[in-house]
């Protein structure tokens, strides 16, 4: 999918309809019912000036922030053709150390905001069937059916997910195209009844509305109207999947479709207002659809809603794959069920996200309660998405445009964000302690590795080719019992033949590991699905092996199999000692035993570090502790039925000698 869609085509613009505008897509679903209820509906007797007011916002949020802040700004900083807070973070870490601060905090918030989306769309879809009669079905008003069918359309949408989701991603465009006519011709016909909404496109109802006194709300009403652009983070993130052309090329379209809906609704409120004041609560994007049409805009709405909440799952999946990769969160596993790197399943996100989505919507019940909550911390994403792209500006030598942006988008952003606070008591505050528990998480792995490598200084890097001596002499030693026919350590091994000191010091110190063979492995991940390669260098010995392994990401990381061909291969080209064991239960078996050795490198008694800053004690301690919560090397090399032994060694290697220690004399 991914060569298909990098240049512009009209398949490539159909597949980022689908892919790319889910969650922005489905905001007239509930965007003007929370202005609504924001305003308060008895206040829909005054309907024109509110509408006005209210479109104006969104016409000119969605040109001002998704338009020109993502489409024409954000999307320049592509990181080779990646995009998001991450991929951005990625491009400029090396202008400030500071940076990582705005990297930390947006991840953080994108992830846990995200929780919302799913939750929200889908059942401001489902509750369009409340109360209705559609020829012979009458839908109960009771909200407890709403709830049960929502969470059996999230709780099978996040059990699919382990399946892959290819076949069905390349449906979503046509899907999508037809939902974006649907809202464009639907809002069309209810604007020609009421033509002069038209006026809400002038900025000049926007400044109005926000100071006039039909506003009881002032800037708070503005909270509301960002929900209208929360999806533009997700655009960015996902311009990888589709090339920045097709998006280019679709955003126009999408653009004019969303206004004709929010048009549409202004409309609809307009001539309704006086009974919207006093009826039950209306959804107006329902409202303004003709009776014999409700039917297919429930339907089109649930699908749509879907797609955007699956476009929000692998969402996810994408930015903790490049946290792991940035080394902001813990090792986990991932799967890559489809053929294209940037579809992937992360089994423990998957199912948090699943717990979390479905605990939100029967703790908020109501959609109109979710998006009192919603928004709240995208808008901080969207700050420190504003501090690294200042940053990506300056990198680029562009210092009167980085300032003027900074300042500008600055600005508006933290506007948004003082409007949004108002919503932390309405439930704002679930998605503030996500953000904060995810926040926990990175900091403890980013800063616990910083300072565990700070103190990681002594235990420098040493050149494998100055121990190759000894280790050939170990190899040869009759007087030492052999620990194994092939010795493999998995590791870096760098320029120069750079290893971790602490390797060496496995072998060789304290009870020294004879081998026949001594193996150096270091793996590569490469952006080619099934690539399966590697390079053997043998320095100067036939018993010391430099082997870099190069794994497509969609082949399995079995370590154990790979490295019994390359001693074959080896061994047929009689680069290797002959190794056939004396007995074995296999015809013709050539190659010995393996063993491999993962080195745990541990403070010896963290608590009694007492020249450790309590900071650095606390940090690395819970850098610790999600080590070991999280996937163990066996499992993620794909050595769990191997020999495995994991070996403790201390981060210091040899220690200071205490001066305050004195001997007493006998008398």
């Amino acid at each position: 999918m991914k060569t298909t869609t990098r240049t512009l085509s009209g398949l490539g613009m159909l597949i980022t309809l689908g892919i790319v505008y889910g969650d922005i897509g489905t905001s007239p679903l509930y965007v003007m019912n929370a202005i609504i209820d924001a305003a308060g509906r008895r206040g829909m007797t005054a309907a024109t000036p509110i509408m006005l007011g209210s479109v104006s916002l969104i016409f000119w949020t969605l040109m001002l922030i998704t338009t020109i802040k993502y489409i024409l700004l954000a999307m320049r900083a592509d990181n080779r053709d990646e995009g998001g807070i991450f991929a951005l973070y990625a491009l400029v870490r090396t202008q400030a150390k500071w940076l990582i601060v705005p990297a930390l905090i947006g991840g953080a918030a994108i992830l846990a905001d995200g929780t919302l989306t799913p939750a929200v769309t889908v059942t401001s879809a489902i509750e369009g069937l409340k109360g209705q009669v559609i020829g012979p079905v009458h839908f109960s008003a009771n909200q407890g059916w709403v709830l049960l069918v929502v969470t059996g359309i999230l709780l099978g949408l996040f059990l699919i997910q382990r399946f892959g989701t290819q076949m069905i991603g390349w449906s979503f465009g046509p899907l999508m195209l037809i939902w974006f006519s649907f809202i464009g011709v639907m809002g069309l016909q209810n604007l020609l009844t009421v033509p002069g909404m038209l006026r809400a496109l002038s900025p000049v109802y926007a400044v109005r509305f926000l100071f006039s006194p039909v506003n009881r709300q002032g800037i708070f009403i503005l909270g509301s109207v960002f929900l209208a652009t929360t999806g533009a983070e997700a655009l960015y993130s996902d311009m990888g999947q589709v090339g920045k052309r097709n998006i280019y090329g679709t955003w126009p379209f999408v653009y004019a479709m969303l206004m004709l809906s929010y048009l549409g609704q202004g409309a609809w409120v307009i001539r309704h207002g006086a009974a919207l004041a006093t009826a039950h609560p209306v959804n107006p994007f329902y409202a303004m659809v003709p009776a014999h049409w409700q039917w297919f805009a429930i339907v089109i709405a649930t699908i749509a809603a879907i797609i955007a909440s699956q476009a929000l799952i692998t969402g996810s999946y994408t930015l903790v794959h490049e946290a792991i990769g940035l080394k902001l969160l813990p090792r986990l596993r991932i799967k890559f069920p489809g053929n294209v790197k940037s579809q992937l399943y992360v089994g423990t996100v998957n199912w948090l996200l699943c717990a979390v989505t479905l605990s939100i919507v029967w703790f908020f019940q109501t959609s109109s309660h979710m998006e009192a909550a919603y928004g709240l911390a995208i808008t901080l994403t969207m700050l420190m998405t504003t501090l690294l792209l200042h940053a990506f500006l300056l990198q680029r030598g562009h210092h009167v445009l980085a300032q003027v942006y900074v300042v500008a988008f600055g600005l508006l952003e933290s506007l948004f964000l003082v409007a949004s606070l108002a919503k932390f008591v309405h439930g704002g505050y679930v998605t503030v302690l996500l953000t904060l528990a995810i926040l926990t998480v990175m900091i403890f792995w980013h800063a616990g590795n910083l300072r565990r490598d700070a103190h990681l200084a002594e235990a420098e890097n040493v050149s494998l080719m100055d121990f190759v001596p000894q280790l050939d002499a170990l190899s040869q030693d009759d007087q030492v019992p052999p620990f194994a026919t092939n010795l493999v350590y998995i590791g870096h091994v760098g320029p120069d033949y750079a290893v971790k000191r602490a390797t060496v010091y496995s072998i060789l110190d304290q009870q020294p590991k004879r081998a026949k063979v001594y193996w150096f492995v270091t793996v590569n991940e490469t952006d080619t699905p099934y690539e399966c390669a590697y390079t053997v260098e043998q320095l100067g010995s036939r018993s010391v092996m430099d082997v870099q392994l190069y794994l497509g990401f969609k082949k399995p990381q079995r370590l154990n199999v790979y490295l019994r061909q390359i001693v074959n291969d080896l061994l047929k080209e009689g680069l290797l000692d002959d190794q056939t064991p004396r007995y074995s239960s296999i015809p013709g078996r050539r190659v010995g035993n393996f063993k491999f050795v993962m080195l745990n490198q541990q403070f010896q008694d963290l608590g009694a570090q007492e020249d450790l800053p309590t900071l650095d004690r606390l940090l690395i301690g819970g850098r610790l502790l999600l080590q070991r919560i999280s996937l163990s090397p066996q499992r993620w090399y794909g050595l769990a039925f191997s020999d495995v032994v994991e070996e403790r060694v201390p981060l210091f290697i040899g220690h200071q000698p205490d001066r305050t220690l004195r001997r007493n004399r006998v008398e």
